[in-house]
């Protein structure tokens, strides 16, 4: 199971604000362990490059062999 299948959205928790509200993301990152930070990151990177480990593979390689 993928990083991004296992994170899911409270969306009970939502709430919508202006741009101009000051944020505490910034204090509330500072908060956080090195690991819950890193594993943002990563979850962060999965989602914004598509990743799928069901078809992230070795590219297959075919070469023609001649018998003689």
């Amino acid at each position: 199971m993928s990083l991004v299948d296992e994170v899911r959205m409270d969306r009970t928790v939502i709430s919508v604000v202006s741009t101009e509200t000051p944020s505490d993301a910034k204090d509330y990152w500072k908060t956080r362990t090195m690991e819950e930070r890193l594993a943002a990151l990563e979850l962060t990177r999965q989602i914004m490059n598509a990743y799928d480990p069901d078809t992230t593979r070795f590219q297959r390689v075919l070469e023609v062999a001649r018998c003689p």
